[in-house]
């Protein structure tokens, strides 16, 4: 099933150019205690418009959120001193991308409730360099693969079913290519490039393991 969009531009309403879309976050490295994970949203301009780099996980049966497209990402490491040595750890570990991939620094977009995983993640985002390494997963037992968004794809809506801790459940998703984007990646990417938000508070509760990356 297909939700009708919200009318407006299909790109939302956040501005069009790379650097003004970053350009509204500070430099900033909070300190661990911030945020249990940090993510980083890695963006480049596409032939036609921004997009964001998204992971897939590998597939993992003791995993409830085996599969989910992601933000590259993950828990706080021991060891680590900011959100931000957590973000650039999880970004060279899962894709190969390391601070001297990116244009300039990583800008801290803010510290989000995940709420289907009972915490707050610390929400980074940065520019491709123009020489960068292809990114691609370096770890497939986490990672399935890793691939492109646009960002209009955001704008159309779709219903899928997920299992949940409360049985089959409805949520808002946006599919392209065969991929299902959902949940805590989706809120934060349709908030980032400004379009509306879409409630999370009664969707599924999934719980992973503690040792694992964030959907």
């Amino acid at each position: 099933m297909t939700v009708a969009p919200v009318p407006g531009s299909p790109y939302g309403s956040a501005p069009d150019s790379l650097g003004d879309l970053l350009g509204r976050f500070p430099v900033l490295a909070p300190p661990v205690h911030t945020a249990g994970a940090a993510v980083v949203m890695v963006l480049r301009e596409g032939l036609h418009e921004t997009e964001a780099l998204l992971i897939v996980r590998a597939q993992n049966p003791e995993d409830p959120a085996s599969g989910h497209v992601a933000f590259p990402g993950g828990h706080v490491g021991e060891g680590d001193g900011s959100l931000e040595t957590t973000a650039l750890r999880e970004l060279e570990e899962e894709v190969g991308l390391s601070r001297s991939d990116l244009d300039g620094p990583l800008r801290f977009v803010g510290a989000t409730p995940a709420r289907a995983f009972h915490m707050t993640v610390g929400v980074f985002a940065a520019a491709l360099g123009p020489v960068a390494h292809v990114p691609a997963p370096r770890s497939p037992e986490e990672v399935a693969h890793v691939f492109w968004l646009p960002r209009s794809a955001l704008a159309d809506t779709h219903l899928v079913t997920r299992d949940s801790a409360r049985g089959p459940f409805q949520v808002p998703a946006t599919v392209v290519d065969g991929e299902v984007l959902w949940g805590f990646t989706r809120r934060i990417l349709r908030e980032f490039f400004g379009f509306p938000t879409e409630d999370e508070l009664l969707g599924p509760a999934f719980a992973p393991p503690a040792d694992r990356s964030l959907g």
